[in-house]
């Protein structure tokens, strides 16, 4: 059981869960492929790897690119000659009640967290198959377990990578791993980069202070996901604060 020398490419890895994941499993010996849309951001993140001993390579993407995927997923093999570990992290969530008619909104989540998702899928899926493993990590929502007001779009785009992150796991062929993977109430900059809403951005912002936990508890479940021999599989993990209904 190890995450040593694993290559995993991991989207949205400037900040917030995606960061803490970078960190977890370069510590653990894992050699990085990042990306993320801010450059500065990912670039940050790998240099604090680098300082630390790590093995790192970055690169800008945007997830609602199916051309920055397959680059993400080419570098892993130009430069490691392979790639065993894919964590579609990369999200958003400018969530409102829906007479607030934010359709632009609903738009960008539908193409951040499903097609986004999917893409990345997409871009590794000829990989894993050639070598005959690999790993499918998608962090998806308790959004989508307890439907709340507000959360409707943003709910129904993680649903929707639920079930196909089911059916991937089904298809899959022995050798290839599907994992999803649920946080609750996080301490990122989620909330406040994403929201549009103020009215809803003030009301979530509360919740954080009251609830949020470190995105430091996802990045360990990534990790255990991870790390378990390659005849097991964790299907799916749930973090949430212990005060989160």
């Amino acid at each position: 059981m190890t995450v040593a020398n694993k290559i995993v490419a991991i989207t949205g890895a400037g900040r917030g869960i995606g960061r803490a994941t970078a960190l977890n499993l370069a510590a653990r010996g894992a050699r990085l492929v990042l990306g993320a849309r801010t450059e500065d951001e990912i670039a940050t993140v790998s240099g604090e790897i680098e300082d630390k001993g790590g093995s790192v390579v970055f690169r800008r993407v945007d997830v609602i690119r199916r051309a920055d995927l397959e680059a993400l997923a080419g570098l892993a093999q130009d430069r490691f000659g392979r790639l065993d570990v894919i964590v579609n992290n990369a999200g958003i969530g400018p969530i409102s009640r829906f007479d607030a008619l934010r359709l632009d909104d609903w738009d960008a989540m539908i193409d951040v967290n499903l097609k986004g998702a999917l893409y990345g899928i997409a871009a590794v899926l000829p990989i894993f198959s050639a070598q005959r493993s690999g790993h499918v990590v998608n962090v998806i929502s308790t959004a989508g377990l307890k439907i709340v007001p507000t959360m409707g779009v943003y709910a129904a785009t993680k649903n929707a990578l639920r079930t196909a992150t089911e059916a991937l796991r089904q298809e899959c062929v022995p050798g290839l791993r599907v994992t999803e993977v649920s946080p609750g109430f996080i301490d990122t900059t989620f909330v406040d980069s994403s929201i549009t809403d103020p009215v809803v951005r003030e009301a979530v912002s509360r919740q954080k202070q009251e609830l949020a936990i470190s995105p430091d508890a996802i990045a360990r479940a990534i990790a255990f996901a991870i790390e378990q021999p390659d005849d097991v599989e964790i299907g799916s993990i749930v973090v949430r604060p212990t005060a989160q209904d």
